[in-house]
């Protein structure tokens, strides 16, 4: 066998399979079938991250959630809050002035950068880390009263064993009685109606249109095209709501509570969005029959 070129050849291996690990094909354009977890290192790229904010409008969409979030959580008592997937800033920066103790953590150094922007141009100073959530405890050494996942990143994760291990790993940075608040697409009316934006609670720039290019039962991928006539594109799992409802109680959370579109009550099929309030507080099976 010819061994003339093994160097080169495994060093340009080498680099495509590192290429393809991160969902990145050798044009480094990430593939549009992708579905691996780490594909949203691929995704997040600085072009799209700078445009991210005229997505979500800060100001639109501070009036349209009003003070949910803040409130559950004053409600519950919570005042140190870990916010896994701090995208460029809208929650923690709205927890920071709401008074709460906050840490700030993303898997996107990109995404981190822009959420210390956002925040400093507020007068505010984020604490920042950058961390996998299937290794959360590796970087995360603090408890905290409130796990906080928003704006459908859950939905990042491909495999239900990833899924899992985060899940573990934000139950254990909980305080005893602590809380997991996260939020997805309803992926049930997706998969089952149809795509629909009847509220635009959540992305609510007007100059932005985002919509499914594809979706299957393992595979949901979003185009988000901008005034100026660029795309980017986002592929996550489409998570059945019941499916997440379960996984949460497996890993120890004793109450999981869902609300659609920030009401309780609520149609399957009519809410865009939805968030559950998890509970890890453990009460005795004597106590809980009572």
């Amino acid at each position: 066998m010819g061994t003339g070129n093994d160097s080169s050849g495994n060093v340009q291996t080498e680099a495509a399979r590192r290429r393809q690990y991160r969902g990145v094909t050798d044009d480094e354009k990430p593939s549009e079938d992708t579905r691996e977890t780490d594909h949203y290192k691929a995704q997040y790229v600085m072009g799209f991250v700078n445009k991210w904010d005229e997505l979500i409008d800060w100001d639109a969409r501070a009036e349209s959630e009003g003070d949910f979030f803040i409130e559950q959580l004053r409600e519950r008592g919570v005042k140190r809050v870990l916010d896994v997937a701090t995208g460029t800033g809208f929650h923690s920066v709205r927890l920071l002035e709401a008074g709460f103790d906050v840490v700030s953590a993303d898997g996107s150094p990109h995404m981190l950068a822009k959420a210390f922007e956002n925040a400093s141009r507020r007068g505010h100073i984020l604490r920042t880390v950058q961390a996998d959530w299937r290794f959360l405890n590796r970087d995360i050494h603090q408890v905290f009263d409130a796990v906080i996942c928003l704006g459908n990143s859950f939905t990042h994760l491909f495999k239900e064993r990833d899924r899992r291990k985060a899940l573990a790993e934000f139950y254990a940075v909980c305080a005893h009685d602590g809380l997991l608040v996260l939020d997805q697409r309803n992926y049930d009316s997706i998969l089952d109606d149809g795509y629909s934006t009847d509220h635009a609670y959540y992305y609510c720039g007007e100059s932005v249109k985002v919509q499914p290019e594809h979706v299957d039962d393992g595979l949901a991928r979003f185009e988000y095209a901008f005034e100026d006539g660029s795309k980017y594109h986002l592929n996550m799992f489409p998570l059945r709501r019941e499916y997440t409802r379960r996984l949460m109680r497996e890993v120890g959370f004793q109450k999981v509570h869902t609300f659609g579109d920030f009401e309780i009550d609520f149609e399957d099929s009519d809410p865009d969005f939805l968030v559950h309030i998890c509970e890890k507080h453990y009460e005795l099976e004597e106590s809980a029959s009572d």
